[in-house]
């Protein structure tokens, strides 16, 4: 249990999901404004990265690259000075089914891009790449309960370090046959910049405490079937209050019985 509260400051937010394209489209359809209708995840071709490792951009990368530029430029940060939280209950899931299939054959021999791309921190390192940042980096996986201990880490070294720090959380689909075994839908991801001190851009204070309440659902089931399908959408109950313009505190789902309690007020 936690017996400090962490606090930081929202100045930015990065969204992608099936249906919802980016923070702004999200927000509409938070706030009741637009109907949610499903449709594949759209990733924008990662122009940041140098033209070599664009054409090797799986759709991880793609993600979690298009979700930390929004939050960003949202906040107007310097991307090569931040520090950077990545947590993921698993990894790409196309290219493990490939490496898979590869090693089902007589062939076993694997390609160095199919490699590289299949451990962990990939999506840190096309990130590093892409910045040019030297900036701490973390790579986490807690499976479901991976946004929490992203969200975590990420208040640590903002309270601790006293440094912004981008929370990049994110999921990926698996084609058959381990869909059957891990039935995430498609690929989803949120990005948060997290500072220590309010700016001009901050949006929210945030504090976090660990709580045994139960975790709020989404009224709309659309929305809630997100919400327990990519395990990164956790944090949906959240969005909707900053996207509604709300105060107040609500419990996100982490390792039951714990549970994470966030108190919100807007700025």
């Amino acid at each position: 249990m936690i017996q400090t509260p962490l606090m930081a400051w929202i100045e930015g937010i990065g969204f992608i999901a099936p249906g919802l394209n980016d923070w702004p489209a999200t927000c509409a359809v938070l706030r009741g404004e637009a109907a949610y209708v499903a449709a594949p995840s759209l990733l924008p071709a990662p122009s940041i990265l140098p033209a070599a490792e664009r054409r090797r951009a799986s759709r991880i990368v793609k993600l979690t690259l298009a979700i930390g530029l929004e939050a960003a430029v949202h906040a107007a940060a310097d991307v090569s000075q931040l520090a950077t939280v990545f947590t993921a209950s698993g990894a790409d899931g196309h290219n493990c089914h490939a490496l898979c299939e590869q090693l089902a054959t007589d062939d076993r021999l694997i390609s160095p891009t199919r490699f590289h791309n299949s451990v962990h921190n990939a999506a840190a390192g096309y990130w590093g790449i892409a910045t040019k940042s030297m900036a701490p980096c973390q790579v986490l996986c807690a499976y479901d309960a991976s946004f929490g201990a992203g969200l975590f880490d990420a208040l640590g070294q903002v309270v601790v370090d006293t440094q912004p720090t981008l929370l990049i959380a994110y999921d990926s689909e698996y084609p058959e046959p381990l869909h059957s075994k891990r039935d995430t839908p498609d690929c989803a991801g949120v990005a948060l910049l997290l500072t220590p001190q309010k700016t001009a851009h901050s949006l929210a204070q945030l504090t976090l405490r660990s709580t045994a309440e139960k975790a709020q659902k989404m009224a709309d089931p659309d929305l809630e079937n997100l919400r327990t399908a990519i395990p990164a959408l956790r944090v949906l109950p959240l969005l909707q209050m900053l996207a509604k313009g709300e105060s107040g505190t609500v419990c996100l789902d982490y390792l039951a019985p714990m549970q994470l309690s966030i108190d919100l007020k807007l700025c």
